[in-house]
This record gives C-alpha cells, structure tokens and sequence, in this order.
C-alpha cells in the first residue's frame, strides 16, 4: 500500500528505497472520474505511483493526497478566524485568507482535520479547501473560536 505525507507545503510518496519522494499529484481522468485515478509523478514527469482509489489508502494518506491535489489547484490560506456560526446543519466560517477576507460554510459533521504534516484542513460545501498552517502562529480570538473544533 503507497504511503503519502504532506509535510511544508509538499506531498511526498514513501519509496521503494525508504525513503520519502516529493510528487505532484494529478487526476488522470478529471472529466470522468475526478476523485480516482490519481498520478503520481516526480518533478521530471516521471510516474512514480498510481492511487486508483483514494479510499484503498490509510486515512493520514488521504488527508495528504486531498491536500498534494488542492495544492496543484488552489487553497485558502487562513490567516484569522474572525467568527463560527452554527446553523441548522451548516457551519459558517469568517476568515481572513492570504487572499483577503472569505466566507465559506462546511457541513456540521465536517470538522478540521489535522493534516500529518502539520496544521488543519477545512474542505467548505463547494469543494474548496481552507488551510490553517500553525494554530499558534494565530492571534488569541481565532486561536479561541477554533478551540471547541481541533484537539
């Protein structure tokens, strides 16, 4: 079973040597089946790896492919948390991003998850992905408004 972690801003595959490779990941077929197939490959284009479905992999692999994936898109970088509210069955965040102020909404059962690498990872109800580096490199109110969704 392939192993994946996202460490700095970068996925990296286990190897066949023991040691762990950067990669970029990219869907193979993202028309058909975008959550499946996904490739695997160096910085050179070579093909080092082929998750055919992401669920076959242990959960911290998961989280590292969903993020590796995102990062060849597009992430929220969150940089303040300015207020959480509840609604029936949604969840609706105000941030502030490196990309200016954001609202995004995730389900009540979507919870930050806490990335192998370090920092968390929020996915909204569109799909998009929320990127939280250090909880302790944030100010005290965000740092106290997340506190009741992170371990």
């Amino acid at each position: 079973m392939q192993k994946l972690i996202y460490k700095e801003g970068n996925l990296y595959l286990h190897g066949a040597r023991q040691e762990w490779i950067p990669v970029q990941a990219r869907p193979c077929f993202p028309w058909s089946e975008p959550e499946r197939f996904i490739t695997l490959r160096d910085f050179e284009n070579s093909e080092l790896g082929l998750v055919e479905d992401p669920a076959a992999l242990d959960a911290d692999s998961q989280l590292a492919l969903q993020l590796g994936l995102s990062a060849s898109g597009f992430v929220f970088r969150i940089e303040r948390v300015d207020a959480v509210d509840v609604e029936f069955e949604i969840r609706n965040w105000k941030v502030k991003t490196e990309q200016g102020k954001q609202v995004f909404q995730t389900r009540l059962d979507e919870w930050p998850r806490h990335m192998p690498g370090g920092g968390f990872l929020l996915r909204d109800v569109a799909g998009d992905m929320f990127y939280i580096p250090s909880v302790n490199d944030l100010d005290a109110r965000s740092r106290e408004l997340l506190s009741g969704y992170i371990d």
